[in-house]
């Protein structure tokens, strides 16, 4: 199954949390922060959403950083997946 996104939407999929520390500490996964970096795994055609043309700068496979606490968490196949608005997306990295 997968899933297709649409008008101005962005499905991503979380990045791995650190697990130690620069000192070399090991952390519980209570003690992970929640990563703010992703991989876009699909984009939505953008078009007239909400009274606007919207157009997508942000392409499938490319890593970014989003807001912390934007869009909606989806579970299929047993995978966690984030679907947020493109302007959610604060930047790409390179």
């Amino acid at each position: 199954m997968s899933i297709k996104p649409l008008g101005d939407r962005v499905v991503i999929k979380n990045l791995e949390a650190e697990e130690t520390t620069k000192g070399g500490i090991l952390l519980t996964s209570a003690a992970k922060e929640k990563p703010q970096m992703a991989e876009v795994l699909a984009v939505g055609p953008g078009g007239n959403v909400d009274g606007k043309e919207v157009t997508m700068y942000v392409s499938a496979g490319q890593k970014v950083i989003y807001s912390k606490y934007a869009g909606t968490e989806v579970k299929l196949d047993g995978e966690e997946y984030i679907i947020v608005r493109q302007s959610d997306i604060l930047a790409v990295v390179e």
